[in-house]
């Protein structure tokens, strides 16, 4: 079997219900839509945590939190994890990553054999939340609605600096790819930190959304009072008292955030182009790691359970899937298994650890019946969250609050909890034997504590003294880089160049 090369684009904070079956009629994203064509679209994917370095840790190695230990943003992701890298690279792949995936620890390779830029957030332990402080934010780094008030025309910014460098560098290597100078087959992984805020947009892109009518979320803000507990503690991390949040500014905000989903195509673009002109073939994925509420209900970013912020888009380019649209729940942490499966690599070895269920056979008309998880474990709460999708289902449970269960189908915005229900009680007893059995909530707890504290001491000390980084530094060798004078130029020539000359 001849393996076939794998291109992975993965996009940040991209709100799965914009993408129905593909990105919405009304977004201008014409190179995913004709990714649409030829992919297995899954309607109803999840994130295993709605939050960035969680969420990619589970989506690289097929774990849930509880078993990867990544509880939030500074948990370290540990190197002796599997990841889908370590898979296919211990099959014979060339793996490398262009961009974000938000890895903490001294250890940022997790597999990859070559990392073409450094990741836009820190390594360190510095954004450690802590439950024995319940409601303190932490202002240096937690988010606050200042992202929302800010947002408008930017011609560039911290995000599109890194983004424009993850496109550059992942074009270039789909370029060295071609001069076939490693006959290994290839695994490449681009990874951007748009649609992310903060949500400002190039001009260019800005102006494709005059007179859009989606500016205004469909379910608009709640009082405070009206919202559900932990819906109150993300507000309050978020430090929305300080902040006047207008009409206006929601509509610049969600302008400048699909404008970004429009940046975010021109650059797959430019890298699709390098990879069809050069006439190479690989199987395709896009996915997101976790979605963003825009503001319906008042709420923005992540970190909640509720659809705009735990649903993602995945599609799935492959002569061995269908294309089509998949209604079934899935995950992102079936990502790892999906790709092993494809690329016909083993993970046999630790598949009774793995949670991840491979989506191949959905794509030959197979079915699923099994629950996807999520658990949530970061700032603004203060003990797990986790929750079971299954069939038109959704059930949440965190031991700080009232049980939540929403009926997706006949109720698509998750604005009555059946919990208490009597015609529900059936369902409720069903999803809830169904955590009792994969959750022991105060065991989770006390190992998310634990980690927390021993995080806190070992940043605080190393803080004291000499500080050496753990931040990613990409290796540019400059002695071997175009032409120096321990080569043959002819050769160099001849060897840079595709399609080679006669």
């Amino acid at each position: 079997m001849t393996q076939p090369n794998i291109l992975i684009f993965m996009v940040d904070q991209l709100n799965g219900t914009l993408f129905p079956d593909g990105p919405a009629d009304w977004l201008h994203a014409p190179n995913l839509k004709a990714l649409v064509a030829r992919s297995t679209r899954f309607k109803n994917c999840y994130t295993a945590s709605p939050l960035c370095a969680p969420g990619r840790a589970s989506f690289m190695s097929g774990l849930l939190p509880s078993r990867s230990r990544v509880y939030d943003n500074a948990a370290e992701f540990t190197s002796d994890i599997p990841t889908y890298a370590h898979h296919l690279r211990r099959a014979g792949y060339q793996t490398c990553l262009s961009g974000k995936m938000h890895f903490v620890g001294p250890d940022q390779m997790h597999g990859f054999e070559e990392r073409l830029t450094t990741d836009i957030y820190p390594a360190d332990f510095g954004w450690t939340p802590d439950y024995r402080k319940p409601g303190e934010r932490i202002d240096w780094w937690y988010h606050n609605m200042g992202s929302v008030t800010g947002s408008g025309i930017a011609e560039t910014s911290n995000q599109m600096e890194y983004d424009d460098e993850v496109a550059h560098h992942a074009r270039a290597k789909i370029y060295d790819l071609a001069r076939g100078n490693d006959d290994r087959p290839w695994a490449l992984t681009v990874s951007f930190t748009h649609p992310h805020d903060p949500y400002v947009a190039r001009k260019k892109y800005w102006d494709l959304y005059e007179g859009c009518e989606h500016l205004l979320p469909e379910v608009p803000a709640m009082d405070y009072e009206d919202q559900d507990n932990h819906s109150k503690r993300i507000f309050d991390a978020n430090d929305w008292r300080s902040f006047d949040i207008s009409e206006d500014d929601i509509r610049r905000s969600r302008r400048a955030y699909f404008a970004n989903i429009s940046y975010l195509d021109d650059k797959i673009g430019e890298i699709m182009e390098a990879l069809e002109s050069t006439k190479q073939e690989a199987i395709i994925m896009f996915v997101s790691d976790h979605g963003d509420m825009l503001g319906e209900r008042g709420l923005w970013f992540k970190m909640s359970f509720f659809e705009g912020s735990s649903r993602v888009p995945l599609m799935i380019a492959s002569s061995n899937m269908e294309p089509g649209l998949i209604e079934a729940p899935v995950s992102n942490i079936d990502v790892a298994p999906t790709l092993c499966e494809l690329a016909g690599v083993s993970m046999e070895e630790i598949m009774p650890w793995v949670e991840g269920e491979s989506l191949v056979h959905l794509g030959q008309g197979g079915k699923r019946t099994s629950p996807v998880a999520m658990e949530y474990t970061a700032e603004a709460s203060y003990a797990p969250m986790v929750s079971l999708r299954q069939g038109k289902w959704k059930y949440n449970r965190c031991a700080l609050d009232p049980d939540q269960l929403f009926d997706l189908k006949n109720d698509p915005h998750e604005l009555t909890n059946q919990a208490e229900n009597p015609a529900h009680a059936d369902t409720l007893a069903r999803l809830s034997a169904m955590a009792d059995e994969r959750w022991n909530l105060d065991q989770f707890d006390a190992n998310i504590r634990e980690s927390q504290a021993r995080r806190w001491v070992v940043y605080e000390a190393l803080r004291n003294g000499n500080y050496y980084p753990w931040d990613y530094q990409p290796l540019q060798k400059a002695s071997e880089r175009y032409m120096r004078n321990h080569m043959d130029l002819d050769t160099v020539e001849e060897r840079a160049r595709f399609p080679r000359g006669e």
